[in-house]
């Protein structure tokens, strides 16, 4: 029997990010292996960041654009379908976040997810896509102009550490007077393939964003 759209969310994201813990020990040693210092770093559960920024780049500015879910979004979202239901309950869903109207996402299988904390906190992170690459991500305070900067340790790029089949992206009312609304979603560009690009909605302004996976940070002292 093919498996349910809900089986399919699991798999690529929800369970695919614990099945990370068998292998955050190995991966914890061999960055600390590859490192230029004596940072020290932590396992944690894993936590998803938001990133944009040039696939193939190593470093940039404008982390402060970044965000973290500290909790897999993707099984406390709210299936588009169901758009009717949260909007009869206040737009709270059942995993008691609260819908904005003027700024909401959407994940590959088409649920309406929570909001990501902004920013992403400075600090050392060890992150992977889930494929080839591990590596220390550091985010640095911001300036006196408010920028971030981040660069990946090696020549490891965001692309590397992208997981592919997790995506994301962020819709915004195209005009002050644009209806961007989940109902205008069609329901059968969902699942987006792994690597693709998330679909337009009408009247909504679209922000794809690369999704990697925290599954260490720097210890200080």
């Amino acid at each position: 029997m093919p498996p349910s759209t809900t089986t399919r969310r699991l798999i690529p994201c929800a369970l695919w990010a614990v099945g990370l813990l068998a292998i955050m020990v190995t991966a914890g040693q061999s960055v600390q292996a590859a490192s230029d210092d004596e940072t020290r770093f932590k396992q944690i559960r894993p936590q998803f960041i938001a990133a944009l920024g040039d696939p193939g780049a190593n470093s940039g500015s404008g982390a402060q654009q970044w965000g973290v879910w500290r909790l897999d979004p993707g099984p406390r979202g709210v299936w588009l379908k169901h758009y009717e239901r949260l909007q009869a309950a206040g737009g709270v869903a059942p995993a008691r976040w609260k819908f904005d109207e003027a700024d909401w996402w959407v994940e590959e299988n088409g649920l309406i997810m929570e909001k990501p904390q902004f920013p992403l906190p400075p600090g050392q992170y060890v992150v992977t896509g889930g494929r080839e690459v591990t590596t220390v991500l550091t985010v640095h305070p911001m300036d006196q102009d408010g920028d971030q900067r981040w660069e990946l340790r090696g020549n490891a790029t965001i692309h590397d550490v992208t997981h592919l089949r997790c995506r994301s992206a962020r819709y915004t009312p195209a005009t002050p007077d644009s209806p961007c609304s989940p109902a205008k979603a069609q329901m059968t560009e969902f699942p987006v393939a792994p690597g693709g690009l998330m679909p337009p909605i009408d009247g909504c302004n679209k922000q794809d964003y690369s999704v990697l996976f925290i599954i260490g940070v720097a210890v200080e002292g």
